[in-house]
């Protein structure tokens, strides 16, 4: 019998292409409650569709799709449909960053300046009115550091004539780093936090300076393709795009189309949006997810050094007062749980993981060895971090 079922497994794992091995067996406990539940936000009108996932070390646990990937054309949701990620990729950018400090090329501790000249000088608003800016040097240089925990003083948005390259892609990296490397910062580094896309969009530039690649390059070939998440792009194929579930809003208790979304550009475009550019699926995500699990490595590949992972995952904003919910801290690139409270009351202290605007999510909880993938689709949910599906389904597949 036990034969029998495992052959049945490798056959349905064969079917279906999924990168990500199913689990030993076990009991499902809650696990068998979750497509209900999100069917339940379907029926409601909140979303029009999700995939969830759940794993651990060992492999996935649950993965199940509901709902409609896109209403109008009454096309049902799939497992291996394509999401816009959004700010699920700062974690990736990150790892990027680690890759190279693994090798010696960098150190999270240098300043920005060392590999990006054009940040030299770059000065600190010391008072402003209505009709005046005072500047002044500030007390040091920032660091990649306080790129990667969102600490450093560089303001978020890019400057009018650069403010739509989210949308058109029309500009390089270099063009709108440059742009950055010339707008003061908002407060000392190091001193708060405050969310940054710009940020993490200096990251990847200095990702391609000191790797010599570009930075989707650099994250295809040290990432994507050692792992083999060959759905995970961020610049997706029409054949790709068929797969794409749809974004939507919420209007008068009705959901419509989602309008002036950050990827609706068209061929030729040249920004990645290191800060949130990627298009992936929960299995692609999930494999990066057991990764960082397994420290580092996965089926012999290793990624980064346990001493990177390590760093990464914890704390290292000390006692400011960081994320969207209570409890939060940032490590290098990830939100990491502080304090559980509220929407993380179901994970483990340390736990670390990142949401996306469009309201994916993915959660890594090594004290319990699980991962949590919610992919949906739906604009206007508090910045993608407190929605009561993520809260369904970390409480549901908890152990």
């Amino acid at each position: 019998v036990r034969a029998l079922i495992m052959f049945r497994r490798s056959l349905f794992v064969f079917a279906f292409g999924l990168a990500v091995p199913f689990a030993a067996a076990q009991s499902p406990g809650r696990l068998a409650e979750i497509a209900p539940k999100m069917r339940a936000f379907v029926e409601s009108g909140d979303i029009s569709g999700a995939v969830t996932l759940v794993g651990n070390k060992a492999g996935v646990l649950h993965h199940e799709a509901v709902g409609k990937a896109d209403i109008a054309a009454g096309r049902d949701m799939k497992k291996d449909d394509l999401f816009r990620i959004m700010s699920m990729t700062k974690p990736i950018t990150a790892v990027g960053i680690m890759i190279l400090q693994d090798e010696g090329k960098l150190s999270v501790n240098d300043p920005v300046e060392k590999h990006l000249p054009e940040f030299k000088g770059q000065m600190i608003v010391a008072a402003k009115t209505n009709d005046s800016v005072t500047l002044k040097k500030p007390p040091r240089p920032i660091t990649l550091r306080d790129l990667l925990t969102h600490t450093s003083g560089l303001p978020s948005s890019y400057p009018p004539g650069l403010a739509d390259v989210y949308v058109k892609r029309h500009r390089t990296l270099s063009d709108t780093i440059i742009a950055m490397s010339q707008r003061p910062l908002d407060f000392e580094p190091g001193s708060k936090w405050s969310y940054c896309n710009a940020g993490i969009d200096t990251l990847g530039r200095v990702i391609e300076v000191v790797s010599g690649q570009s930075y989707e390059s650099f994250l295809q070939t040290r990432i994507f393709d050692p792992l083999g998440m060959t759905h995970t792009t961020f610049y997706p194929s029409a054949a790709q795009m068929e797969s794409l579930a749809k974004v939507y809003g919420k209007t008068g208790g009705t959901l419509t189309p989602g309008t002036n979304l950050m990827v609706d550009f068209a061929a030729g475009a040249k920004h990645p949006v290191p800060a949130g550019g990627l298009f992936g699926n929960a299995a692609d995500m999930a494999t990066f997810y057991r990764m960082m699990l397994h420290k580092g490595e996965l089926n012999g590949k290793r990624i980064l050094s346990e001493k990177a992972c390590a760093e990464m995952t914890q704390t290292q904003t000390g006692d400011i007062k960081t994320g969207f919910v209570d409890g939060m801290s940032f490590g290098y690139g990830w939100a990491v749980v502080k304090e559980p409270k509220g929407m993380t009351a179901a994970l483990a202290k340390g736990t670390y993981g990142h949401g996306g605007a469009y309201g994916t999510q993915g959660w890594v909880d090594p004290v319990n060895d699980r991962f949590y993938v919610l992919m949906i689709q739906r604009t206007g949910l508090a910045n993608g971090d407190a929605s009561p599906m993520r809260a369904a389904l970390q409480d549901l597949g908890a152990k």
